[in-house]
């Protein structure tokens, strides 16, 4: 064994207990880290398995309330609130905070799941129930898995991937299929448009990837269209619902 290949060998004799003690800090925050998503999940069962039937409302946190997508948010939410669905939004400003806004005039409760970010996100004062998450797929679930239909308001990249989510999660049969509803033909239409001829054209997607999504600019016909899908089943999850949504 030459001297370069002996002095290599001590050199990683000598680093091993140091390497070991910081691989082992490594695996202790690590660990850490694990609990703290467990308890988030925990922690979001607990609070919300009582919500049911409840409403998902996606939309941008930049929208000013002198917008009249705010002023239509809030009242839907007020509306969907008073026909006896909870309302679950992001917690935070914009189309968020509207969302609370007109569930929390209602009846029935206003949730929301909150993100902490270094900027951007707020709480809203008009939530009845509401959760703190550090992590965004944690986040995810509870808006699918007590969710008895979304509806997505204009939005940015947060807002198209809350879409495109719900979407996957229900052609993959990790979800139960429920309806989306896209509100502001203005702004969804364009978007819808290139899904059918470029996604569904090239039979990237099927026709039936499509069915359940609704673009409307009318409350009432939301209402209305939730009550309508559910009229036969009822809003409780069948046993296979359950076990699906376990998988999420």
């Amino acid at each position: 064994m030459n001297k370069h290949a002996k002095e290599q060998i001590q050199t990683l004799s000598e680093s091993a207990p140091a390497d070991l003690e910081k691989s082992t800090m490594t695996k202790a925050r690590e660990s850490w880290h694990i609990l703290g998503i467990m308890s988030e999940f925990v922690n979001a069962a607990e609070q919300l398995a009582h919500i049911r039937p409840a409403v998902s409302i996606f939309g941008s946190a930049r929208t000013q309330p002198d917008n009249p997508m705010y002023q239509n948010t809030e009242k839907l939410a007020n509306m969907l609130s008073n026909a006896g669905f909870s309302v679950i939004s992001g917690g935070g400003p914009g189309i968020m905070e509207a969302a609370n806004k007109g569930a929390f005039a209602g009846k029935s409760a206003s949730v929301g799941l909150n993100i902490l970010l270094p900027h951007e996100q707020s709480g809203n004062p008009y939530q009845n129930v509401s959760m703190n998450f550090r992590h965004f797929f944690s986040r995810k679930v509870a808006f699918v898995k007590y969710a008895t239909a979304y509806v997505v308001m204009p939005g940015g990249f947060g807002t198209m991937d809350e879409l495109f989510e719900s979407l996957t999660l229900i052609q993959t049969g990790k979800s139960r299929k429920m309806p989306i509803f896209l509100y502001g033909t203005t702004f969804w239409t364009g978007l819808w448009d290139w899904v059918r001829e470029q996604l569904l054209s090239n039979h990237l997607i099927s026709e039936k990837d499509l069915d359940l999504v609704h673009i409307t600019d009318d409350p009432d016909y939301i209402v209305n269209a939730i009550f309508d899908f559910y009229e036969k089943r009822g809003f409780a999850q069948t046993d296979e619902e359950r076990a699906q949504m376990m998988q999420l």
